[in-house]
């Protein structure tokens, strides 16, 4: 499966963005997605995730109440809304997807495929 991730941008905290990942394939319902970032100097971390059907979501302890992450299985699209930003949000944001899995995972080494990335920054 191919993902392309899209609607980074300049936001001032307290600002709302949206992403977008669009997947190719006719599978793209089997598989788990996620949503990653990375800050420079940093690791990448998991920021949400949401199970095939789209009945399992998880996000990390720092965004749990600010994004929320949905996917619409018949448009091969995940997106992730993210309300109330902050600085230290900024960072590139990664959608990537995980086939047939046991559980929702938060690793990166877990997933099979990734976007190229979309830029998110949150001025103060």
């Amino acid at each position: 499966v191919q993902l392309q991730a899209s609607g980074g941008g300049l936001v001032q905290a307290g600002g709302s963005l949206r992403l977008s990942c669009a997947a190719s394939g006719r599978t793209f319902s089997m598989y788990d997605m996620g949503w990653f970032r990375q800050a420079p100097g940093k690791e990448r971390e998991f920021v949400a995730g949401i199970r095939w059907s789209g009945g399992i979501t998880y996000y990390a302890d720092s965004v749990k109440g600010r994004f929320t992450i949905s996917r619409d299985n018949a448009k091969n699209t995940v997106s992730l809304q993210m309300n109330s930003l902050k600085p230290e949000d900024t960072a590139v944001y990664y959608c990537a997807a995980d086939y047939s899995a046991i559980a929702l995972e938060t690793i990166p080494n877990e997933y099979d495929y990734w976007g190229q990335g979309t830029q998110v920054t949150v001025s103060s």
